[in-house]
Order: structure tokens, then C-alpha cells, then sequence
């Protein structure tokens, strides 16, 4: 295939959430690299189903799209609050924790700069013609569908709402996912029993929504698999540095054995609820107490969803087995909301390079260090799709600079942004100097020294 250089770009991303986005930022400036990125969707929103008043990131603002890599792009979320006239306000406020509403509007506004950003674009197939990969999209305005020419792809699809498999398919209008909420919840005021199923802040984001409306005759049930309402435990010092690239290394360094034992150990490290948000969510009951002389919620741990049968008036039966006790019970909810998570869906537009793409032996993406997942560990980059390889840090905003500094050496063969290597006081593993049997001798001043002994 004749193809010119100036017509294949340098890398292609496909989907453009707030890691790609990141990326795209980053790149801008990068002159010798052309790069194109596409999203099927209309517009940039991040998890507009959510975005209630006054939800905040759980990590502080510098975990925007680009301050991590550099501090001084013109792309930062301060330079964000600066042009559009909030940089005082921002200040006088003395909070670090953005509100989601506003990271949003943050990362439109940064989309309304990057020209290589394309939405409404869909990615229908890729094919691969040595060398280059070729990609065929569809401009969903005018349906008109194109081939862009690629040298490698980064992937950045994210993850999707995730159901418990004996709930999809059927009829149930009365349920839905968390990231769906605010679409509905002008209907939940007509509702008698409400029931959130799930733990995670985005379930106590929507139990704390939903606590006025106990008050005006609606029952709320909350109930979790999780053995208690566990607050996130990330807030720590020492803890957070369990997202950074020495953790990492050591995390992938596992077998995958350990890897998968360790990431339901450290569940609660990226999957709990907010300490401030747990403690207003008890105050808010108290207060109820005292003023009302009861609360209409329930609220149950340990408990694992079975079943739900729709009952003759249309409410539904929810089973569910309170796994300390081993024992089944069963509640009645004319509406439920699923706060089940989301999990990573490998998009069909791969099939046709299937032969290319590394797998594990049970199907998944065999992630390198470098985020590859292409069996050259060259060519295909994966975003938010290497928790089982790389831990907890695959999800978080404030690792996604460092992911595209190192996912833009392996592109360009140079480092544009420093790729941090050691940024945590404590070790993770055994390093070398401590590998060997030490002996001792005393000092001077008497006081036994420990040599080690090199081989």
C-alpha cells in the first residue's frame, strides 16, 4: 500500500475521556507529533448522571489533565479558573477538592481548544496493513465514514456501567444504574420505596440526596454486599503513595496470583466513601431522629443481591442473603438504583487485529509495563484498562499525567514530560541492598553496625 508520510499520524487516540483528553492536552505542543482523537459521543460530559450540585473529585486539582506533567501548560485547571475570572474566588474558598460540576466544565472548555479532539466521530473497525493500521470512522452528522492511517493506538474507551448479569436483559423500568440518577429523579417524588443497592460513593451520594424525601412519606433502603459503610482509606499519607510509580513497578512486578488477592485486599483504598460524606449521612439521621422521632430508612450491610422477581403491581421483590449469618431475606421497593460500578468492555472494533493483541489465559489484555497490550509491546496503548496488572493508581485522575508522560516517551522514543520514577518515602519491595544475610561488627563507640554481605 503506497501511502505518504504526511498522511499517517503519528498516533491515533480512540475515546476521549478525561485520560485522553489529558493526553491530546499534552501533546499539543509536541510539534513533530500528529495525532487525531475520536469519541463517538456528541460532546464531552463526564458522568453527567452524577453531577448533583454539590458532588466533588475525590483527589485535589492538581490531578487535572496536565499539572502533573507540566505545571505551566496553558491547559491546567488554573489557568482554567484565571481566564474565566474564578482564580479569587477559588482561593478565598480554600478548598482543594473541585466540584464535579465545575472539573467538567474545565475539561469542555479544554476540548474547545484542541482542534485534533473529534466528537460525534464513531470508530467502526481497524485493520492492520504492515505497517500502519488503518481506521475506518463515521462522522455521525453526515454519516460520511473515512480510513485514518496510523503508526500505533492509544485506547481510551474507559469503562462502562456494570449490571449483575441475572438483571440485563429484561424488563425492568424501574431500575436503573447510579450513572443515570439525575435523568430520573424527578420520578423517585411519586415513589414509596426507594432501594440503593451497592456501596461506593456514588451510592452515599444518592442516599444523602434522597434523605429529604424521607421526610415527605418515601421509605429508603440502603443496602450493601460490603461488610460495613467502609470509608475510603486513601487519605492517609503513607496510603496515597500507593499511587505512584515505584507502586506500580512493585505491583506489576506480582504474580498475577497475588495481584488479584491484593486488589480485593485494597478495595477500599479506591472504591470507599468519602469520611466527610459518611459522617454527614449520620448527621443527617440523627438530626431526623430528633426532630421527627424516627428515621424512614434502613440501612443494611453484608448483604448479597440473589434475585429480583417484578411483583403483579409492578414493584419488586429484592433477595438477598446476609452472608455472616448465611441466612436469605427478602424486601419489597417500587424503584431500585444499582450502585454496582463499572467495568472495562473491550470494544468491538478490534476484532479484525485480534491476531495482534497479547492475551492472558483467560482472554484478557496481557497489559506490559509501558501499557501496551500489542505483542510487539509497541504499537496499542490501553487507558483505564490495567487495574489487574497495575493496581489501583489505573484509576485514578491524579496518576493519568504520569500514564501519559510515560505512554508519550514510548511513542516518540524521547521524554517530554520527566516520567517519575521514585516519588514515595517507603519502599514497596525488598530492594537490593537488603537482599543479603547482613553480619555486624561493632564501632568505636561500641555500637553494633550491620555490613552487608555482597556475593
Amino acid at each position: 500500500m503506497d501511502i505518504k508520510n504526511n498522511d499517517v499520524y503519528d498516533f491515533i487516540g480512540i475515546g476521549i475521556g478525561p485520560f485522553n483528553l489529558g493526553l491530546a492536552a499534552l501533546t499539543q505542543p509536541i510539534a513533530d507529533c500528529k495525532s487525531i482523537f475520536f469519541d463517538r459521543q456528541e460532546q464531552f460530559n463526564w458522568h453527567l448522571g452524577l453531577m448533583l450540585d454539590d458532588a466533588t473529585l475525590q483527589v485535589p486539582f492538581m490531578a487535572d489533565l496536565v499539572t502533573m506533567a507540566d505545571p505551566s501548560s496553558p491547559y491546567s485547571f488554573l489557568n482554567y479558573i484565571k481566564q474565566t475570572g474564578k482564580i479569587y474566588k477559588f482561593y478565598i474558598r480554600e478548598n482543594f477538592f473541585i466540584l464535579r460540576r465545575e472539573y467538567n466544565a474545565y475539561c469542555q472548555w479544554v476540548v474547545n481548544q484542541l482542534e485534533q479532539c473529534k466528537f460525534g466521530h464513531e470508530v467502526l473497525d481497524i485493520v492492520y496493513i504492515d505497517p500502519i493500521y488503518q481506521i475506518t470512522v463515521r462522522n455521525k452528522g453526515t454519516q460520511e465514514t473515512n480510513q485514518y492511517m496510523t503508526k500505533k493506538i492509544v485506547l481510551g474507551t474507559g469503562t462502562e456501567p456494570f449490571i449483575p448479569k441475572f438483571l440485563k436483559n429484561r424488563d425492568l423500568p424501574n431500575l436503573l444504574h447510579t450513572s443515570s440518577y439525575l435523568y430520573r429523579k424527578d420520578e423517585l417524588t411519586q415513589k414509596t420505596t426507594v432501594t440503593v443497592v451497592g456501596s461506593g460513593q456514588s451510592a452515599a451520594e444518592i442516599v444523602r440526596d434522597l434523605l429529604p424525601l424521607t421526610r415527605t412519606g418515601l421509605h429508603l433502603n440502603w443496602i450493601t454486599r460490603s461488610e460495613r459503610f467502609f470509608p475510603l482509606e486513601n487519605h492517609a499519607r503513607l496510603t496515597l503513595e500507593m499511587t505512584s510509580p515505584e507502586y506500580v513497578d512493585y505491583f506489576y512486578s506480582l504474580p498475577s496470583s497475588k495481584r488479584d488477592q491484593l486488589l480485593k485486599e485494597q478495595s477500599i483504598l479506591y472504591k470507599g466513601i468519602n469520611y466527610e460524606l459518611i459522617n454527614e449521612i449520620f448527621n443527617a439521621l440523627y438530626n431526623m431522629e430528633a426532630a421527627d422521632g424516627k428515621v424512614n430508612v434502613t440501612l443494611i450491610a453484608n448483604s448479597e443481591l440473589q434475585d429480583l422477581t417484578v411483583q403483579n403491581h409492578g414493584s419488586y421483590q429484592l433477595n438477598f442473603r446476609l452472608k455472616e449469618q448465611d441466612k436469605d431475606y427478602a424486601i419489597a421497593s417500587d424503584f431500585v438504583i444499582m450502585a454496582t460500578g463499572y467495568k472495562y468492555n473491550e470494544p468491538t472494533f478490534l476484532s479484525h487485529i485480534q491476531d495482534r493483541i497479547a492475551r492472558t489465559d483467560t482472554g484478557a489484555f496481557q497489559v506490559q509495563r509501558n501499557y501496551t497490550i500489542d505483542k510487539n509491546q509497541q504499537e496499542i496503548f490501553v487507558q483505564n484498562a490495567e487495574l489487574q496488572t497495575h493496581g489501583i493508581a489505573t484509576p485514578d485522575l491524579g496518576m493519568g499525567a504520569y500514564r501519559n508522560s510515560y505512554i508519550l516517551r514510548e511513542i516518540l522514543g524521547r521524554e517530554v514530560y520527566p516520567v517519575e520514577q521514585k516519588i514515595a518515602f517507603q519502599s514497596f519491595g525488598i530492594e537490593e541492598r537488603f537482599s543479603s544475610t547482613p553480619s555486624f561488627k561493632n564501632t568505636e563507640s561500641g555500637i553494633a553496625e550491620a555490613l552487608v554481605e555482597k556475593s
